[in-house]
């Protein structure tokens, strides 16, 4: 045994107890990656005249939310309509650029939330919406446990907390990173439009004047007929 180094036994037991340790870590890091159960994120093309229906199996009792944007299209706005599995409707908004609506299911069964672009008569719509099911699954399967978390295990829910805000805060950037792409790619190409009549017209008048102008300096010749006695 070389001086300084701790005996077989000791080395395994120091690897098991960071095994331990390592393993609510890793299992923390699976679920972040795997995100939170029952939330659909999605964006779609919808086009003019258009409705767009999505349908979502909720037990009773379950919290649910809703938040959607338009992000391209005409006036970025959207008909949003939300009902129950009974066909009531619990929300209903006309030409919504954005919005977020948050409810409790009162019964089992499947809800239905439908985009409507029935107002427009040639202008799509791009739309995102993330529609979440339930609460976010616990970072620890014995985090609801009597006793209290270690102090890695608060560490590590204090950070999946930390990202699950810091998702929130990109995917609300990338939504406002799009929407303000896609009114600048609008505004340049009405720009180009404005500028290639500009230049067309000033053609026109350039080569109108010109035609003016020498219509004042050309000669004019007239013939004069004499009249024998």
């Amino acid at each position: 045994m070389m001086p300084g180094s701790a005996p077989l036994p000791r080395r395994a037991a120091a690897a098991g107890r960071w095994g331990c340790r390592l393993l609510p870590l890793l299992w923390g890091l699976l679920l972040l990656l795997s995100g939170p159960s029952g939330a659909s994120e999605i964006t779609f093309e919808l086009p003019d005249n258009a409705k767009q229906c999505f349908y979502e199996d909720i037990t009773q009792g379950t919290k649910c939310t809703l938040e959607f944007q338009v992000i391209t299209g005409g006036h970025y706005d959207v008909d949003c309509r939300l009902e129950d599995p009974d066909g009531q409707v619990l929300y209903k908004e006309m030409k919504k650029q954005y919005d977020s609506f948050t409810f409790t299911a009162s019964r089992n069964g499947t809800y239905k939330f439908c985009f409507s672009n029935e107002f427009s008569t040639f202008t799509h719509k791009t739309v995102y919406f993330d529609f979440q099911v339930g609460e976010d699954p616990p970072l620890f399967p014995s985090e609801n446990r009597v006793s209290a978390l270690t102090q890695m295990e608060s560490a590590c829910v204090s950070i999946h907390e930390a990202l699950k805000s810091v998702i929130d805060y990109q995917t609300h950037f990338r939504l406002r990173e799009a929407q303000g792409r896609s009114r600048a790619e609008d505004l340049n190409t009405r720009v180009a439009y404005w500028s290639v009549g500009e230049a067309l017209i000033l053609l026109v008048v350039s080569i109108g004047q010109v035609f003016l102008l020498k219509s004042f300096f050309s000669d004019k010749r007239t013939t004069t007929t004499r009249v024998g006695s």
